[in-house]
């Protein structure tokens, strides 16, 4: 689907609805900094929310819709994910009761910190990888508005993250007033990816954080 952003600029967005029996909650997907609506996390993420009854709606943010490689600035990340969130609302009128919004890497982050200012009125974060720090700079933490949140949020992050130091953000989960809860990927970068040695199949990675995704959700709403 087409969706508008900004007077004549539109991105594209993919809708996926379960049939009979679908659930009142539903969940849109924003895509990471290096990646599109279509990297196979976000892709298999989004099929397998709607394959357990959840609507799911993933997105491009527009410079990736328009072929750039460098993200948009900050108001303009904000302004896409509000359209798209709006669009989503109108779409699903009278058949969602309740709104996830969840992220790879700056998607997640973009819609957390519009949380945190009130601009995305969702019930729930989810994070595939949030982006704590710069790589290996510890010292410049992305943290500062995630205790100003308070509703509930799942952060997947890998042991092997160099944007994520899991002890620092342990500590800061300890810290935040609002429901949350943490499901490392044993070897896993920013990605998801693992070594080789580990033997586990990207597809089965994937499958594991559905899976938590859908028990979480069902906590939630």
């Amino acid at each position: 689907m087409r969706i508008p952003v900004d007077g004549e600029r539109s991105t594209s967005g993919v809708l996926l609805q379960p049939g009979a029996g679908a659930r009142r909650g539903a969940v849109i997907v924003a895509h990471g900094a290096g990646n599109d609506m279509d990297t196979p996390l976000i892709a298999s993420f989004a099929e397998g929310l709607c394959a357990a009854g959840y609507p799911a709606l993933r997105f491009n943010f527009l410079y990736k819709e328009e072929g750039r490689s460098a993200p948009d600035r900050q108001e303009m990340l904000v302004r896409t994910w509000g359209a798209v969130f709006a669009h989503a609302r109108q779409l699903l009128a009278g058949k969602v009761d309740s709104w996830v919004a969840a992220g790879k890497s700056m998607g997640g982050r973009v819609a957390s910190q519009m949380a945190a200012e009130g601009l995305l009125p969702v019930d729930g974060l989810i994070f595939l990888g949030y982006p704590l720090h710069p790589a290996n700079e510890t010292g410049r933490l992305r943290d500062s508005h995630l205790y100003v949140i308070d509703i509930p949020m799942l952060f997947f992050a890998g042991t092997r993250d160099p944007l994520c130091s899991l002890p620092i953000l342990r500590d800061i989960l300890e810290r935040l007033k609002a429901p949350k809860e943490l499901l490392t990927i044993e070897g896993g970068d920013h990605s998801f990816h693992v070594p080789k040695a580990l033997h586990r199949r990207e597809e089965e990675i994937f499958s594991e954080i559905i899976g938590k995704t859908v028990e979480w959700l069902a906590e939630v709403k």
